[in-house]
């Protein structure tokens, strides 16, 4: 039996619609824990219903952190979240809990284990310049400055990708210096190995992919077309990551009368099974340190474990 004290940290990884949350909060509830948000999609404050945050009632059974605590209009990236994660980190250990981290962000959990790049923040006002470039040049313009000033970035980008595009020439601005060069460097990690229990919760995939479509239509039952009726009013940069949210794009596109419900809910669905085949792909190549686990091993898990 695994005492859960000889654990520094908990982490549990997983696909979307996979039961992690449920798994961290009885850990949480058994460990006297505190669950830790670790999907790049639940900080934001405007989509608790599309990102399948936890209810209120859920949070009220254990401590949560990180959850609904940026707004859309902000660019939260890899950086803010270690920023972020750090101090909630110092907060549990001073309580003497553990810490249970939890979500589907495979870069957060890398930033967490491996360390971050130490690219420094892109100031506002450089941001929304290239922004501004982009939507008056097009991506294929900036694609060739790009070129020009870093033609190793602009080699590997696609020319349409315009987030990638936009990224590296905001930094160029901002710093002088190539991505490649800040990616050469990086931070010593919160999370060091070998002072953390990593499992990756790995369900059938016909049953997730059936589970996400069930839960998408729930979703939307429950009140996500309002969310994105009130984030849509606000006419934010469509490249801000909550505008690209999972079913974002396609329910706006719905509430301008270009698609039908039925359109945008399929190509909501469609977008998140997609997005789940990439996080298994992801975690199995960069994380492979993670414990991959049925949810029922996991249960097994959780249940055979002492309490602290």
């Amino acid at each position: 039996m695994t005492s859960l004290s000889d654990n520094k940290a908990v982490l549990i990884a997983g696909p979307t619609a996979s039961g992690k949350s449920a798994l961290a909060l009885e850990l949480a509830q058994k460990a006297g824990g505190v669950i830790i948000n670790t999907d790049s999609m639940q900080v934001y404050h405007d989509l608790r219903v599309l990102t399948a945050r936890p209810t209120a009632e859920e949070e009220a059974l254990a401590p949560h952190r990180l959850y609904g605590h940026v707004d859309a209009a902000v660019n939260y990236s890899a950086g803010h979240f270690v920023r972020d994660a750090a101090h909630v980190l110092d907060d549990v250990r001073h309580q003497g809990r553990l810490p249970v981290f939890i979500g589907g962000t495979g870069l957060y959990f890398k930033a967490l284990t491996r360390g971050l790049s130490a690219v420094p923040p892109v100031p506002d006002a450089i941001r929304e310049a290239v922004r501004e470039r982009l939507d008056r040049e097009g991506v294929e313009a900036l694609h060739a400055e790009l070129a020009r000033r870093d033609a190793a970035a602009a080699a590997r980008l696609n020319v349409r990708d315009r987030t990638r595009i936009a990224r590296a020439l905001e930094v160029i601005e901002a710093t002088g210096r190539p991505l490649a060069d800040w990616h050469a460097e990086t931070t010593p990690p919160l999370l060091p190995a070998g002072t953390t229990r990593a499992l990756f919760i790995a369900p059938e995939r016909d049953a997730l992919y059936a589970r996400i479509d069930a839960r998408f239509e729930v979703m939307l039952q429950a009140g996500a077309l309002d969310e994105v009726e009130r984030l849509a009013a606000r006419g934010l940069d469509p490249l801000l990551p909550a505008m690209k949210a999972h079913g974002v794009p396609a329910l706006i596109r719905y509430l301008r009368g270009e698609i039908s419900r039925e359109e945008a809910a399929s190509i909501g669905k469609a977008d998140t099974r997609h997005y789940a085949k990439r996080q298994f792909t992801w975690f199995r190549h960069q994380l492979p340190e993670f414990e991959w686990m049925t949810p029922e091993a996991a249960k097994g898990w959780v249940a055979a474990s002492k309490e602290i």
